[in-house]
């Protein structure tokens, strides 16, 4: 098959060639409640318009239950294989003895520092495991997530696992996020919508003058399909207390997405935003051997 032109993702969802579409996602929902306290706004006032629970993270109950009460609120489930806070202790669903590789020395997951290390002992088969263990809870209480993606593995972090994740997303009529090359261009090649350019990961910004940051992403905002993932939490003193290196980042994440300043950039520079639905309906019609 010829490569599909840039505009290919714009086209699969019924968009104009010269549409810009913006997908602003929270991640983390689910991680610890100053978190789940602040998705909720940032979608109902703001311009979040999905978010990615982490099942096996002690607040995940709260954020299901949110999920309940807000049940116009599209989700994925982001697979969490790796801490990212050394001092927030939480583990797998799956038995320990079954993904033994997947773990480190301690018998919990590899810290965010240690990424490398698991990338280079984790079975793809015990991440399967693992992720089923997480997605099969979510399923039980009757929730329906809109799709995949991962927390601190951009892409799953290598290809083996990426193409088990989007096995198991097509097997459940999820789409999946899928925000870095080369799998941008294979998702063209296979006829199926996803991001059109590397995604921002808003930990990745410097924390002087963020709104000024975000409001020139926007007004620079490309044709096509960008995806924001940010980190909104309320950074009230306990998130202080527990998250004392991310939290600044998740608080003024929470600030600008509820601004009135971001939806009126938004309206002036005619930008639109999505959901993962309407990728997550062309996944779902589109054969799995695309």
């Amino acid at each position: 098959m010829d490569e599909m032109p840039r505009s290919a993702t714009n086209r699969l969802l019924g968009y104009p060639d010269d549409a810009r579409l913006l997908l602003v996602n929270a991640d983390d929902f689910g991680m610890y409640p100053a978190i789940n306290g602040a998705v909720i706004p940032a979608f109902r006032d703001g311009i979040v318009q999905s978010t990615s629970l982490m099942v096996p993270c002690p607040g995940a109950a709260e954020a299901m239950e949110l999920l309940r009460e807000n049940p116009d609120l599209p989700f994925a489930v982001h697979l969490s294989f790796i801490r990212d806070i050394p001092t927030y202790p939480w583990g797998p669903l799956a038995p320990k003895t079954a993904i033994a590789s997947m773990l480190d020395e301690t018998g919990n997951f590899y810290p965010e520092d240690r990424i490398a290390e698991f990338l280079e002992r984790a079975d793809v088969a015990e991440v399967e495991v693992e992720a089923r263990a997480q997605l099969e809870p979510v399923l039980a209480a009757g929730l329906q997530p809109t799709h995949l993606d991962w927390h601190c593995l951009h892409s799953g972090g290598r290809a083996d696992i990426f193409a088990m994740t989007m096995r198991l997303a097509r097997e459940h009529g999820l789409a999946l996020r899928v925000g870095s090359q080369p799998h941008i261009d294979e998702m063209r090649r296979r006829g199926l919508p996803a991001d059109e350019y590397d995604l921002l990961d808003s930990f990745r910004l410097p924390l002087d003058d963020k709104p000024a940051q975000y409001a020139a992403l926007l007004r620079a905002l490309p044709v096509g399909l960008t995806e924001w993932a940010v980190h909104p939490s309320l950074g009230d003193a306990a998130s202080q207390a527990l998250d004392p290196d991310g939290w600044r980042v998740r608080r003024t994440d929470f600030e600008f997405v509820s601004s009135p300043e971001a939806r009126q950039i938004i309206d002036e520079e005619g930008i639109t935003l999505i959901d993962y639905r309407p990728l997550q309906a062309v996944w779902r019609e589109r054969p799995a051997s695309a």
